[in-house]
């Protein structure tokens, strides 16, 4: 993954993808019965927590020249997979 504007962007577009999906999880959680609630609610919780993560990379790469991009390349390599995987976990 290389450091260009078109990526960013592309970044910047699926974290606000997952923002709706968050945004239509938590609103599902809230119709839920308490139980389920319960339980939606820890994994969204943690889910918030990984988007919050991924957006905080996300800054850092906006201002990140291209040396600075490599270090910071693996921790947001990282933090979008996280990212999926907590959301595939979410929809089973």
């Amino acid at each position: 993954m290389e450091k260009t504007e078109d990526n960013v962007g592309k970044l910047e577009t699926q974290l606000k993808q997952w923002g709706a999906r968050l945004d239509e999880l938590v609103a599902k959680a809230d119709r839920a019965g308490t139980t389920a609630r319960i339980d939606n609610r820890r994994r969204i919780d943690d889910l918030k927590a990984k988007v919050h993560a991924a957006q905080a990379k996300l800054d850092e790469v906006k201002t990140a020249d291209s040396e600075k991009w490599e270090t910071l390349k693996t921790g947001v390599e990282s933090a979008w997979s996280d990212l999926e995987l907590a959301f595939k976990k979410l929809k089973n």
